[in-house]
C-alpha cells in the first residue's frame, strides 16, 4: 500500500497553512508550521510569483495532503467524479470525504487522518458486520460503522473520543456514542466539508 513516509510538517509549510496532520502536536508550540511558517528548502522564504497554473496546483496538492492521497489515487478519484451527475469538483470532495478512514476521523475516534488510516489498517473498525481494513473503503448511505468488540477497551480510543467530545459528526453520520456505532446517513454534501479547497481549481487545472 503507497503512502507518503517523509517528515508530514513539511507539507504544511509548503502550503502555508496547517493541515492538520499530527493531531494534538498541530495545536501545541511544537508545531513546526507555528515556528516556521515558510516553504521548506534553501529558497522557502524567498519571494516568487505564483501563475495561474501555480495557484491551481497549489490547490490540487492541498487537497490531495489534507485526505492523505497519492496523485494516482486522487487522479483515479477525479476520473470517477467527472463521470457521476453534478458538479465535477464536488463529487471529488464527496468522494474523498466517504473514505472510510475520514469517517473515522470524522467520527473522532482518531487525533488526525493519518492516524484514522493506520486503525482501520490494524482492523479495529466494522462495516455491516464485516471488518474492513482498507482505508479507501468508500460508505454509502444505510452501512453502519462499529468499532469492533475487542477494541472498545483500548485506552485509545476512549481518550480520542474524549477529546473529540466538543467536535460534533457531521451531518451525514449519525454517530451513537454508547454503541460506538454510526450511521452513514447519506452522501457528504459541499456545506457538510470543512476544509478551505477550491474545488474549482483543480477541476481547471485537471481539465487542461
Amino acid at each position: 500500500m503507497a503512502r507518503y513516509t517523509e517528515a508530514v510538517c513539511r507539507l504544511c509549510r509548503r502550503e502555508g497553512q496547517k493541515l492538520f496532520l499530527k493531531g494534538d502536536r498541530c495545536y501545541t508550540d511544537k508545531c513546526a508550521f507555528g515556528r516556521r511558517a515558510y516553504a521548506p528548502g534553501a529558497h522557502g522564504q524567498g519571494r516568487s510569483k505564483v501563475t495561474e497554473y501555480g495557484t491551481q496546483l497549489r490547490e490540487k496538492q492541498k487537497a490531495k495532503r489534507y485526505y492523505g492521497l497519492l496523485e494516482k489515487q486522487f487522479r483515479g478519484y477525479f476520473e470517477l467524479a467527472s463521470r457521476m451527475k453534478g458538479q465535477t469538483g464536488e463529487n471529488l470532495l464527496s468522494l474523498c470525504e466517504s473514505r472510510l478512514d475520514n469517517a473515522i476521523y470524522r467520527l473522532g475516534f482518531a487525533m488526525s487522518r493519518p492516524e484514522a488510516r493506520q486503525l482501520v489498517t490494524h482492523g479495529h473498525f466494522e462495516v455491516n458486520g464485516r471488518k474492513v481494513n482498507i482505508p479507501s473503503f468508500l460508505v454509502k448511505p444505510g452501512m453502519v460503522i462499529t468499532l469492533r468488540d475487542k477494541s472498545r477497551s483500548l485506552e485509545k480510543f476512549k481518550g480520542s473520543l474524549e477529546a473529540n467530545a466538543s467536535r460534533p459528526a457531521p451531518k451525514w453520520l449519525e454517530f451513537d456514542r454508547e454503541k460506538y456505532a454510526a450511521k452513514v446517513l447519506g452522501i457528504p454534501q459541499k456545506e457538510d466539508i470543512d476544509l478551505p479547497i477550491e474545488e474549482h481549481l483543480i477541476v481547471e487545472l485537471y481539465s487542461k
